[in-house]
């Protein structure tokens, strides 16, 4: 069963937490809130997350500082954030999140239905890539496995041109090994 997309949400006043958690509502997404960036990182030290929507302005460690952090992380470097601020409409401020790896810089009031859409594509192409990364193993797996009994097939027939008496018996032990996955 596939795992349901997380979203992040970051933002030091809890009322703008409530109003984000109650725009997601209906979304495919669970949101998870956090007031801090300090408590955001180590949130996702344990979550992977389709989107993280991310409050610029917050105190002690701001979104900007906290984005870098999270796009200097392996295994988070690639989640899209989406700064959203209160602060006037400032082209530096939504530059310096650009800068710093956001995918969208939105200004409150924002329309919710905008940040609903916006939040709804990421999470389907984290859904999508989930879908293929399993895709991807089993294409794997199955390699793996063709390579196996090829290989039993190729020793088998090898068996099969020698001249040991016992070659046809081993080389049906050896295909049954194959076909069935147990070790030779």
């Amino acid at each position: 069963m596939t795992q349901m997309a997380k979203a992040l949400l970051v933002d030091d006043r809890r009322e703008n937490l409530m109003a984000l958690e109650a725009i997601l509502q209906g979304l495919p997404v669970q949101a998870v809130a956090v007031e801090s960036g300090e408590a955001a990182l180590k949130q996702l030290l344990v979550d992977d997350f389709a989107v993280i929507l991310l409050d610029a302005q917050m105190p002690d460690m701001d979104g900007f500082e906290t984005a870098g952090h999270i796009k200097r992380r392996e295994r988070t470097r690639h989640v899209p954030i989406i700064f959203l601020t209160a602060a006037d409409r400032d082209a530096q401020l939504a530059l310096r999140g650009y800068q710093v790896g956001a995918v969208d810089y939105l200004t409150k009031p924002f329309d919710p239905w905008v940040l609903r859409a916006k939040v709804s594509v990421f999470v389907e192409l984290w859904v999508k890539t989930r879908q293929l990364a399993a895709q991807s193993d089993l294409v794997r797996e199955r390699d793996t496995q063709w390579r196996l009994l090829t290989d039993a097939v190729d020793e088998a027939t090898a068996l099969l041109r020698g001249d040991d008496p016992e070659a046809p018996d081993r080389a049906v032990e050896l295909l049954e090994q194959a076909r069935w996955g147990t070790p030779t």
